[in-house]
């Protein structure tokens, strides 16, 4: 009788805890959804400025598959490369030399490079507001 009597307790005491989680769950995740848009929405507004230092057009930053082709050409790769950058492992490694192609056309080093990969939302706005000069170094 007494193990009954425990069973019934733990029972009714694991369902009165979860009610709390449950209402405060779609607060917790407006809040994160909130502070990814903000993130998402600078990253944008920085590609769009850093494309118009470079002569290119503002509005290449909010299209999905053509941002990557202006940034090869402000980088000065082929085009081809953006097959390479479908290649799940070998992206990455194209990733790195383009982003540090793509700094040293804005005159900044391979650690701001790393930078960009990193931590894009810190090290786009640097070089879209920053005082960077898009000068292509020649291959």
């Amino acid at each position: 009788m007494n193990a009954l009597f425990a069973l019934a307790l733990l029972q009714e005491t694991t369902t009165d805890t979860a009610a709390p989680v449950q209402t405060m769950s779609p607060a917790v995740g407006m809040v994160f959804g909130l502070c990814y848009l903000v993130v998402i929405l600078l990253i944008v507004i920085s590609l769009w400025k850093i494309f118009v230092k470079a002569g290119k057009p503002g509005w290449a930053a909010i299209v999905p598959i053509y941002n990557l082709i202006v940034i090869l050409e402000i980088a000065g790769k082929p085009l081809w490369w953006f097959i390479l950058l479908l290649i799940p492992g070998v992206n990455i490694i194209v990733l790195i030399i383009v982003y540090i192609a793509f700094a040293r056309n804005f005159g900044k080093g391979v650690g701001f490079a790393i930078g960009m990969l990193i931590l894009p939302f810190i090290f786009f706005p640097m070089l879209a507001f920053g005082d960077a000069r898009y000068q292509p170094v020649a291959a």
